[in-house]
């Protein structure tokens, strides 16, 4: 009897301190931003800089965090490998980049050249995502939850050192496109070319994605699917074709992200996939993971978190360098979004 007495006794005093906690860093950071505000350091074409190149990132984060989310929401599995997904598209589609470059198409037809690159990495990465589906996923679909996340760490380690030996391990750059340097002007917001085109083509994909997925009878299916596999076999819905068919939307999608991510960031290596995957991961579950329209506020929120928060809130304490701590700005929401909203802001609260 006395167990049972003190357990509520436990809880309370375990969700007090959490909210403590929770309110204790809601406090820092309104201090920090009051600090940060008040020395005048930032004019207001900066702030604007921030916001708009955290929408840019966060609609990249969302991107990859749509190919999470697809794949929990049909299996309820976290595919960790990913990440490596849009990795191995982004750096295959670097050698076609490369050989456009070399032939001159990139001088002369700079934009069938972009949309090639983007073809290459949308193929590569939809192509290894159904092979990770096929091969390493399918025989386990009913094996207990935690096989497969094991399987997919492992699935996301072969993929990185599979890239380093076909790549090599050292970092590359791709080639420029000429259109999406510069700026362009609008509404009297001076925006650098290469965000507002990664904007405007992340929005436009996602966009299409809910589109498909409300509208078409293959969304249909995939929504059939998530409720119910046996039910939706029942009543004609081939669940292999269905799911088959999510993993590969999800590797188109890692394919446009990884191309645009290289307009932002024109890094590449074969380890280039592991922070965007977190990231992502953390954006699908800050919108509730398995909901696509929390993917993509996740995705945006992260963005603007990353870019504006280290600033904003980090700056008023006299931190230097506050940019490099975008990331653990963006593991700390991970962290306390797991703790107090585990479902996300928009997902659904699973009993287990």
């Amino acid at each position: 009897m006395a167990r049972v007495a003190s357990s509520p006794r436990r809880f309370n005093l375990v969700t007090v301190f959490l909210w403590l906690l929770g309110g204790g860093l809601i406090a820092i950071a309104l201090l920090g931003a009051f600090l940060t505000l008040s020395k005048g350091r930032y004019s207001i074409e900066n702030w604007e800089t921030f916001i708009v190149s955290g929408i840019a990132l966060g609609s990249v984060y969302a991107l990859i965090a749509l190919g999470y989310t697809l794949v929990y929401g049909i299996l309820f599995m976290i595919n960790f490998a990913h990440g490596e997904v849009f990795m191995f598209g982004t750096f295959t589609a670097l050698f076609a980049a490369r050989f456009m470059a070399d032939a001159g198409l990139i001088d002369s037809q700079p934009v069938l050249a972009f949309i090639l690159v983007v073809a290459v990495a949308m193929l590569v990465s939809m192509t290894v995502a159904v092979a990770l589906e096929r091969i390493a996923y399918r025989p386990l679909r009913n094996a207990p939850r935690l096989v497969p996340l094991i399987t997919a760490i492992g699935a996301s380690l072969f993929l990185q050192y599979s890239a380093r030996g076909f790549y090599g391990s050292g970092v590359n750059a791709y080639p420029e496109f000429a259109p999406l340097e510069g700026t362009t002007n609008i509404l009297g917001l001076t925006l650098r070319t290469d965000q507002l085109v990664v904007t405007g083509a992340a929005v436009a994909l996602m966009l299409a994605l809910y589109l498909f997925v409300e509208r078409t009878r293959t969304g249909r299916a995939m929504r059939a699917v998530s409720e119910d596999k046996d039910v939706a076999a029942m009543m004609g819905i081939d669940v292999n074709r269905v799911i088959m068919i999510t993993f590969a939307i999800g590797g188109l999608l890692a394919g446009v992200a990884g191309v645009l991510y290289i307009q932002l960031f024109n890094q590449v290596d074969f380890f280039m996939g592991f922070l965007p995957g977190i990231k992502a991961f953390t954006a699908a579950v800050l919108g509730g993971i398995g909901n696509i329209v929390g993917a993509m506020l996740g995705g945006l929120a992260l963005g603007l978190l990353e870019a504006v928060a280290p600033f904003l809130i980090l700056d008023g304490f006299g931190i230097a360098s506050p940019n490099q701590l975008k990331d653990a700005i963006a593991f700390t929401v991970l962290v306390l979004v797991l703790i107090f909203r585990p479902s996300g802001f928009l997902g659904r609260k699973e009993n287990v």
